[in-house]
């Protein structure tokens, strides 16, 4: 869309020349003859830029500044002005205009001063939203990216957190699941109540149901006093079940129950207890995959899958693992009282060229084991874990002393390495990666000479 700009100046050969040049520069200008015209274009519509003259027939800029910084802070003000005035157009710029232009001036004068300005507001923009940024990485704890498809998740969780929705979180091993889950609880109205936490693939299925429901004094073999289960211990706040993909088939139809009626009866007991606790859940595995395979329940699925969140797996969002190093190099130098060391370039293009089959746990726990290890002040490639230290570098394919050949067949290879690297060296992955046949990629590693 066309930024608009908003011209004010009694001289209409002056109005015209500015409104026909800034139009060929592409801006969408309106026309404004003298101040009052000024005041009701600004009360009919909105303007990025405003550039009015700063003596005009019944208002003067003075007032156009006032009215423009009122009812529009973020609209930008540049005043026109002769060179006898030049004092009063910097009390204008004390009052909020943000530049002036001394008459006479040229058509490039103009230019500099209008890019100047969007220049300007588009850092002004980039501040406000690293701020915001900031903002959302202390109300999301360890939650880091700036990439789009975090900053969808952030909105998610932000969308979410209010309401007592049941939320899926659905990612690979390593995302982040249970931050997430964390971050709703912690946003939510629920965050100074319970959040209690409950791994499905951890718990042998003849203890399932008593961990998650309780159970009464006598209810089995060792059973020597009445317990209270993980909803009960939850009541007022939140429920976390990792790997919901797991949970015992024999179990999900209580499960069901408890999540429709708000109810749990303790093993062994015949008294149902009224529980209020909020739901999230998690798993790394496909449920449809599961669903298909008999080994959880369709009706559950669509109980628990009311707002899904898909956390990507870091290799989508590389553009986040800057920040994330950054962000565990300070807390692991921090925890282990190592602030005087750093990081190394060779280390730093190691980390940003590997690709993390375990996401942000296995680049978490790299730069841990580094930080731990290392006896010097630098973090060296040495210091990293062999399969990051030995991930492929980046290979400059344009150079003056490169042929067109040269470089296509530079380009070829780096393409090679990378959906190897990606796909964990599995050529059969790399193939379909490339959009080429298995045989073609033996043929194409062996004419680069890659192993």
């Amino acid at each position: 869309m066309k930024k608009r700009i908003l011209i004010i100046e009694d001289d209409p050969t002056m109005r015209l020349g500015m409104s026909h040049f800034l139009a060929y520069q592409g801006y969408a200008i309106s026309e404004c003859s003298d101040g009052r015209e000024g005041l009701r274009a600004l009360e009919s519509a909105s303007y990025e830029l405003i550039i009015t003259d700063l003596k005009l027939p019944y208002h003067d800029g003075f007032e156009i500044l006032d009215k423009a910084r009122a009812g529009s802070p973020k609209t930008g003000v540049i005043i026109i002005t002769g060179h006898a005035e030049i004092k009063t157009a910097v009390q204008a710029i004390k009052m909020g205009a943000f530049d002036y232009i001394a008459k006479p001036f040229s058509n490039e004068e103009l230019q500099i001063a209008v890019e100047r300005y969007f220049k300007f507001q588009k850092l002004e923009d980039e501040v406000i939203y690293l701020k915001e940024t900031l903002r959302e990485k202390a109300e999301f704890e360890n939650i880091i990216g700036v990439s789009p498809a975090m900053k969808n998740v952030f909105d998610r969780i932000t969308s979410v957190a209010g309401t007592d929705v049941p939320v899926l979180v659905q990612g690979e091993s390593g995302t982040g699941k249970e931050l997430v889950a964390s971050a709703i609880h912690r946003l939510s109205r629920r965050g100074d109540k319970p959040f209690v936490k409950i791994n499905c693939a951890a718990i042998p299925e003849t203890l399932f149901e008593s961990e998650l429901f309780g159970y009464e004094k006598g209810a089995f073999t060792g059973a020597t006093e009445t317990r209270k289960g993980k909803f009960e211990y939850a009541d007022g706040g939140t429920i976390f079940l990792d790997e919901i993909g797991d949970i015992p088939v024999s179990l999900q139809p209580k499960l069901l129950r408890v999540l429709e009626d708000s109810m749990v009866t303790r093993l062994g007991g015949n008294t149902p207890l009224k529980v209020d606790v909020r739901s999230v859940y998690a798993t790394s595995k496909s449920l449809k995959e599961r669903i298909a395979a008999g080994a959880f329940r369709e009706d559950l699925f669509y109980r628990i899958n009311v707002v899904p969140i898909s956390l990507p797996p870091l290799r989508d969002r590389k553009g986040d693992i800057p920040y994330l190093i950054d962000h565990f190099l300070t807390q692991f130098k921090n925890k282990y009282h190592r602030t005087a060391l750093s990081l190394s370039q060779s280390a730093y293009d190691a980390l940003l060229a590997y690709t993390y089959a375990g996401n942000v746990r296995e680049l978490k726990h790299a730069i841990e084991r580094a930080v731990v290890l290392t006896k010097d002040g630098a973090i060296d490639r040495t210091s990293l874990p062999e399969e990051i230290a030995g991930s492929p570098e980046a290979i400059p394919c344009i150079a003056d002393d490169l042929s067109l050949d040269a470089g296509i067949r530079c380009f070829e290879k780096q393409l090679l390495m990378n959906a190897l690297a990606e796909s964990g060296g599995k050529k059969i992955d790399a193939a379909q990666r490339l959009g080429i046949s298995r045989k073609v990629l033996w043929k194409k590693l062996k004419e680069h000479g890659i192993d």
